[in-house]
C-alpha cells in the first residue's frame, strides 16, 4: 500500500551544474506548472520533476521520474592541454595599466583599506611603496594569490613565478622611491600646481611624474570626505585648458573611480547611518543631481527617502552634471547597478522600506537612463532585483506583523505591483493565489464585523490592484475569480443588498448606492454586481421610486450615467 505522495522540483542552473533541489510541493499540476515556468523564463538550463511515495513500513522514499526539460545531462570531457602561457606581468610599467591596477586594489584590499588610500596612490607615493615593503608579509601572501593561481591555469612552474613577481615587486618599490628621492613629486602645496604641469610639457615620464604628484598631495588625508575635497581643490588650481589640464585632470579622474569603487569609502562620504539603500540612492543623486532634484519637486515624497548630498560630495555631483568625470559618473553608475543585481539586502530587517526605496532607485535611473546608462540596463538590473523580492524568504519577511489575512493580501498585492519581469509578476501571482484562495481568508471576510460594504470595497481594491499590476496568467485569473466568489457570499450572507433596498434613505441614495456596486466600482467583478443590478431593478420599479424621481427630475439627470453602465438605460 502506497503511502503519503509529494513532487520534488529539481534544477541546474547552468548546463553543466549538479542537479540541486528548488523546492517540495503535494500538488502534481502545479509542479509541472512551475517546471515549464521556469525553462520558459530561463531561470535555469535544465529542470526534472519526480514523484516521492513514501513506504510506510521501511519509511523510505521511493522516486519515479514525472517531468524533465531543458538541457540534457552533461558529458564531462578531458580538458585539453594547452602550451603554457607567459607570466601575466614581466616589468613594473605593466602594473600602472588599468586592468593590473584593478587586479591590484582585490589582492591588497584589506592593506589599502587599512592605509585608507588606492592602488594608483601606492604606485605613486614613495612612503606607501615603502609602506608595503617593510610589511613582508602583505606582500608575500599577494605574490603567493596571484602566482597559485596562475600557475595550477597555466602549468607553469610554482616557484618560478613566485622568484619572478618578487623581483619585479622590488624593482617596483626601488622605482618608486628613487623618483621621489630625486623630487619628481613636487608638492602643490608649494609650487602652484599649474606651474607643475606647464614644467612637465614634453617630459617623457609627465604622467608617471604628476600621478606622483597628486598622490603626495593626498599623504596623511584619512576619510573620504577630506580626500575628495582635496582631491576637488586640486581641480580648481588645474589649468582652465589644452594638454596641460588634462594632465591634471586624468589622474585625478583615475584616483576617483578606484576610491568611489570601494564601498568601504561610501559611509564616510555620505554618512554612516545611511543603510545600503539610502547609500545607492545618494550615489544615484550625486552623479545625477538635475534628474533627481526634478523628481523630487515633482514628487516631495522622495525627499524622504533620497538622502541630501552635501559638501565635497555636492561640489562633485556639480562636475559630474556639467560633464566632466565621465568615467567616474560610468563607474558610480555601474556600481549601482551591481549592488541591484547582487543578492544583499539594501535595508535589512525593513522589507517595506526596501520596497520603497527601490522605487526611488528606479524612478532617479530611469530619468538619468541615457545619459549614464541604457533603459535596457536599468530593466534588467530592476527584473534581476524583482526575483529576489518573491522569494519565501523576503515574503515572509514583508508580510510579517499584518494585523489580518486582508492586510497580508494587500501587502502581496503591493508588492506584485512593485515587481517586474514576467517571471516575478507570476511568482508574485502566485502568492496573492495562495493567499486568497486559503479557507482562513475566506472565513476572515465573511464573519468579520467590518460592515460589508467596506469589505466588499477592500476586494474590488485588491482587483484594481492585479489589474494594475499587470499581472496575468492562471495564478491572477484564479485570484480574481476568487474574490469575486468571496465577495458573492458576503453579500449573500449578510443581505446587504436587500437591505439597501428597504433602508429608509432617499432613493436617490439607495440607487447609487446600489449601481455603484452593480458597475463594480465598490463590489469586486462577479455574481455580487448582477445581484446588485437585479436590485436596482427591482427598486426601480416601485411606483414610489417612479414617483419620486419624477419629481427630482435633477436627481433622474444624475442616475442615467450610471443607469446605462449596466445596461439599465439606453
Amino acid at each position: 500500500m502506497a503511502g503519503p505522495i509529494h513532487y520534488e522540483i529539481y534544477v541546474r542552473k547552468h548546463a553543466n551544474a549538479e542537479w540541486s533541489l528548488l523546492m517540495a510541493h503535494e500538488d502534481r499540476r502545479h509542479s509541472i506548472d512551475t517546471a515549464e515556468e521556469i525553462i520558459r523564463d530561463k531561470i535555469a538550463a535544465a529542470v526534472k520533476v519526480t514523484k516521492e511515495i513514501l513506504d510506510p513500513v521501511t519509511m523510505e522514499f521511493s522516486s519515479i521520474s514525472v517531468l524533465r526539460l531543458g538541457a540534457p545531462d552533461p558529458v564531462r570531457k578531458k580538458a585539453k592541454t594547452e602550451a603554457p602561457a607567459g607570466p601575466a606581468c614581466r616589468s613594473p610599467a605593466e602594473l600602472y595599466t588599468v586592468h593590473a591596477r584593478e587586479n591590484l586594489g582585490h589582492i591588497l584590499e584589506d592593506w589599502l583599506r587599512r592605509q585608507g588610500v588606492t592602488a594608483f596612490e601606492l604606485l605613486h607615493s614613495p612612503v606607501l611603496a615603502e609602506r608595503l615593503d617593510a610589511a613582508g608579509v602583505e606582500v608575500q601572501h599577494a605574490i603567493q594569490k596571484v602566482a597559485v593561481p596562475e600557475a595550477q591555469a597555466t602549468g607553469q612552474d610554482l616557484h618560478g613565478l613566485l622568484r619572478l613577481y618578487q623581483k619585479l615587486s622590488d624593482q617596483t618599490v626601488e622605482q618608486i622611491v628613487k623618483a621621489g628621492r630625486r623630487g619628481d613629486f613636487v608638492d602643490p602645496a608649494i609650487v602652484p600646481l599649474a606651474q607643475i604641469a606647464e614644467n612637465l610639457q614634453g617630459d617623457a615620464d609627465r604622467a608617471f611624474k604628476m600621478g606622483g604628484t597628486i598622490a603626495h598631495a593626498l599623504n596623511g588625508l584619512r576619510g573620504s570626505r577630506a580626500r575628495l575635497s582635496a582631491l576637488l581643490d586640486l581641480c580648481d588650481q588645474a589649468p582652465q585648458e589644452g594638454t596641460n589640464r588634462a594632465m591634471v585632470m586624468v589622474p585625478v579622474e583615475q584616483i576617483l573611480c578606484e576610491m568611489l569603487a570601494s564601498s568601504w569609502n561610501l559611509p564616510d562620504l555620505f554618512g554612516p547611518s545611511l543603510d545600503q539603500g539610502s547609500t545607492l540612492a545618494a550615489v544615484v543623486r550625486m552623479v545625477a543631481p538635475n534628474e533627481v532634484a526634478a523628481i523630487v519637486a515633482h514628487d516631495p515624497r522622495l525627499a524622504v527617502m533620497v538622502p541630501p548630498v552635501d559638501g565635497p560630495g555636492a561640489r562633485l555631483g556639480e562636475r559630474l552634471a556639467v560633464g566632466e568625470f565621465p568615467l567616474v559618473a560610468s563607474a558610480l553608475a555601474k556600481m549601482v547597478l551591481r549592488e541591484l543585481t547582487s543578492p544583499r539586502r539594501l535595508r535589512p530587517g525593513d522589507a517595506e522600506g526596501e520596497i520603497n526605496i527601490l522605487r526611488a532607485l528606479a524612478m532617479s535611473l530611469t530619468a538619468a537612463a541615457g545619459r549614464l546608462l541604457t533603459l535596457e540596463e536599468v530593466q534588467n538590473a530592476f527584473i534581476e532585483r524583482s526575483r529576489l523580492l518573491v522569494t519565501a524568504d523576503f515574503v515572509a519577511a514583508y508580510v510579517r506583523g499584518s494585523s489580518s489575512v486582508l492586510e497580508e493580501a494587500e501587502r502581496l498585492a503591493r508588492l506584485s505591483d512593485n515587481v517586474t519581469g514576467g517571471s516575478s509578476k507570476r511568482a508574485a501571482a502566485r502568492w496573492l493565489e495562495a493567499c486568497v484562495s486559503s479557507l482562513r481568508f475566506e472565513a476572515e471576510l465573511c464573519t468579520n464585523t467590518i460592515p460589508p460594504l467596506h469589505r466588499l470595497m477592500a476586494l474590488r481594491r485588491l482587483q484594481r490592484t492585479i489589474e494594475g499590476a499587470g499581472l496575468v496568467g492562471k495564478s491572477a485569473e484564479n485570484t480574481t475569480e476568487a474574490l469575486g466568489r468571496i465577495g458573492t457570499k458576503i453579500a449573500e450572507e449578510s443581505r446587504v443588498l436587500s437591505q439597501i433596498g428597504k433602508a429608509s434613505a432617499p432613493v436617490q441614495q439607495r440607487l447609487t448606492v446600489l449601481l455603484r456596486l452593480a458597475s463594480a466600482d465598490t463590489a469586486p467583478v462577479g455574481k455580487v454586481n448582477e445581484m446588485a443590478r437585479s436590485e436596482a431593478m427591482r427598486l426601480m420599479r416601485l411606483p414610489e421610486t417612479r414617483q419620486s424621481l419624477q419629481a427630482a427630475p435633477e436627481a433622474l439627470a444624475t442616475l442615467i450615467p450610471m443607469l446605462k453602465s449596466v445596461g439599465m438605460a439606453s
